[in-house]
């Protein structure tokens, strides 16, 4: 053999070795190299994870849906066309359906799973795990025309809670809000409201964390914790753009979607308690707790279609390792949720590290 020859065979032999080894399996990054992930780009140069040829099925809350897409677009372009995910937004309780008929492979949830959902997929035999991903806070919105700047837990029940039945105007909320203890002044405005539905785990969130406590003191167990009579939906952009078709417009939607559209619209700082202190939804509050509205966001993972479908394995290796920060937190571009600390994010990857075994 030639030198020539000698030297075509080994460089064509050190071709095969780097693409045979641009496809391996990588495990979640810690979180120094989360932070480094931040600075790559969605191209195959971010280090792909498990390139297994397949199909993976992603439903649920269309909070959670920018982040899992994002996740599966930079997981499709690192491997290539031989992966397709598919990526739905209907609600946290329209996916946990779909779930727990074994329909789906991963549920997108902005709140946890309820003991009904749980019984629901004990019944069709779905085991799962639940992985936190990211946090999320729950934004307040109005048009920019609104004088309102901030509004107390207080307010808010008086305004959306069940015994705002048929409030057509901010003002009409008055005396409710001032049996709370409030001292907000409320306008005398059409209260034109744009908000999640019931199948939106951002309305049940909403409930939860802002109305449910205040309606159970007030009217006891089995209380109607929210208003009935208006019109929401699932889709956090149709939300805004209802807010945006009212100068006295009144909502929530997810923090992302409202930062995205901060130009756009007027988010409201919020107080738990009457008179306390007001609190705008940024990055850092949220973060830091300081937001009293804000939430966990989550997967819900199939363990049974972990161990059948190795793409669904090789995504999620991603979507928590190289993807994550770019994922979660550059979801709108330059903004987007809030990343997980250090501690959870390590629960959340040995939480993932068992399903695989």
């Amino acid at each position: 053999m030639n030198k020539s020859t000698y030297l075509r065979i080994l460089a064509l032999l050190l071709t095969l070795a780097f693409a045979a080894t641009a496809c391996t399996s990588d495990s979640s990054l810690d979180a120094a190299e989360t932070a480094d992930a931040s600075d790559t780009s969605s191209d195959a140069a971010m280090v792909a994870g498990d390139c297994t040829e397949g199909t993976i099925n992603v439903s649920g809350s269309s909070t959670v849906e920018p982040i899992s897409s994002r996740a599966a677009e930079l997981y499709e372009d690192a491997c290539g066309a031989d992966i397709s995910i598919t990526v739905n937004g209907p609600g946290t309780g329209d996916g946990f359906k779909s779930f727990c008929e074994g329909d789906i492979d991963i549920a997108d949830a902005s709140r946890q799973i309820k003991d009904k959902e749980i019984a629901d997929c004990a019944e069709t035999g779905v085991e799962f795990t639940e992985l936190k991903v990211a946090f999320d806070g729950i934004a307040v919105m109005s048009s920019q025309n609104n004088d309102i700047e901030c509004l107390s837990f207080a307010d808010l029940y008086s305004l959306l809670g069940g015994e705002s039945e048929g409030f057509s105007n901010w003002a009409d909320a008055q005396a409710i809000a001032s049996e709370l203890g409030s001292a907000t002044d409320l306008p005398d405005a059409a209260l034109d409201i744009s908000a999640p539905g019931t199948e939106s785990g951002t309305y049940d969130s909403f409930i939860e964390i802002v109305l449910e406590g205040i309606a159970e003191d007030r009217q006891g167990e089995g209380a109607q914790l929210i208003r009935q009579d208006f019109s929401g939906n699932a889709d956090d952009n149709i939300i805004i753009e209802g807010v945006l078709g009212s100068d006295s417009s009144l909502g929530w939607a997810g923090f992302a979607f409202a930062e995205a559209n901060k130009d756009r619209v007027k988010s409201i700082q919020v107080s738990e308690e009457p008179g306390g202190d007001c609190v705008a939804p940024t990055v850092e509050t949220i973060a830091d707790g300081s937001y009293p509205v804000s939430r966990g966001l989550y997967i819900y993972v199939n363990n049974a279609k972990v161990a059948s479908n190795p793409a669904l394995a090789g995504y999620v290796d991603y979507y928590l390792g190289a993807a994550y920060d770019e994922a979660v937190t550059k979801t709108f571009g330059d903004s987007g949720y809030v990343a997980l600390p250090a501690d959870q994010k390590a629960a959340t990857d040995a939480a993932w590290a068992a399903v695989k075994g």
